[in-house]
């Protein structure tokens, strides 16, 4: 068996001591942005909605979860999954979007969890081997926006152990894009600012503020929610695959 050697030059060349790493999106989907991965789901479960209607269906349901209890501690990311589109598919029936049986709403439930638990397991089994490979030379952080259950989240994906703190907003009661939640990642690290490295699918809430606190920045740029432009002089690095970060 032949082992990949890495350079790390990239990396090395901007000093870097230490990495901050975002979970959802970054993570888990491959940069791409979470709306567009559950709803290309929807597409091919053939759930008969626009896409304009799904849209409201999600950031109904993200606002939602950012500020009740819905998702526990103990939720493992496809109980995460499963709840989501069921209050998707639930608001999509209550505004008569969808008007179907509720057998049939559970059949495309059902598809859709499956095909996004398949596409999530590759994913990670990928993000697993770079950041092992990273752990080996940088400590790691993740500084996260989530629901209180990441670290059950992680283990699950046998994440947890490579990171030498977790950053949750839930939990710490800052939000990204609020660069003090980045600031704590650093204060973990015990570096410099412009020593840590910040990995990010999300430019607004992950590269502008980091780059606000003086880090170096990596935007995993991918299939975004919105069409909008951003200042591409701003991260160090712009990688389309998170092995990016090894060369």
């Amino acid at each position: 068996m032949i082992t990949k050697e890495y350079s790390f030059n990239k990396l090395n060349a901007l000093g870097i001591e230490g990495i901050i790493f975002d979970y959802g999106a970054t993570l888990d989907t491959c940069g791409n942005h979470w709306g567009q991965v559950i709803w290309h789901a929807y597409q091919f479960a053939d759930v008969p909605v626009s896409e304009s209607d799904y849209r409201a269906a999600y950031v109904h349901v993200e606002r939602t979860l950012a500020t009740n209890k819905t998702i526990m501690p103990d939720f493992t990311f496809d109980a995460v999954l499963s709840t989501k589109l069921q209050m998707q598919l639930a608001y999509l029936r209550d505004n008569k979007v969808l008007d179907v049986p509720q057998l049939e709403l559970d059949i495309m439930h059902d598809v859709m969890l499956t095909y996004l638990a398949r596409n999530l397991k590759r994913t990670l089994d990928h993000s697993r081997f770079v950041l092992e490979t990273l752990r080996k030379r940088y400590p790691l952080v993740l500084v996260s926006n989530f629901y209180g259950n990441i670290k059950t989240v992680l283990d699950d994906y046998f994440l947890l152990e490579l990171f030498e703190d977790v950053i949750e907003s839930a939990v710490v009661g800052v939000r990204k894009p609020d660069p003090k939640i980045f600031a704590l990642g650093i204060e973990t690290l015990k570096l410099p600012a412009e020593k840590v490295m910040v990995v990010g699918d999300s430019f607004d809430k992950d590269i502008v503020p980091a780059h606000a606190l003086g880090c170096p920045t990596a935007w995993f740029k991918s299939e975004a929610w919105e069409d909008k432009a951003h200042d591409e002089s701003i991260p160090q690095m712009i990688i389309k695959d998170l092995e990016d970060l090894l060369g």
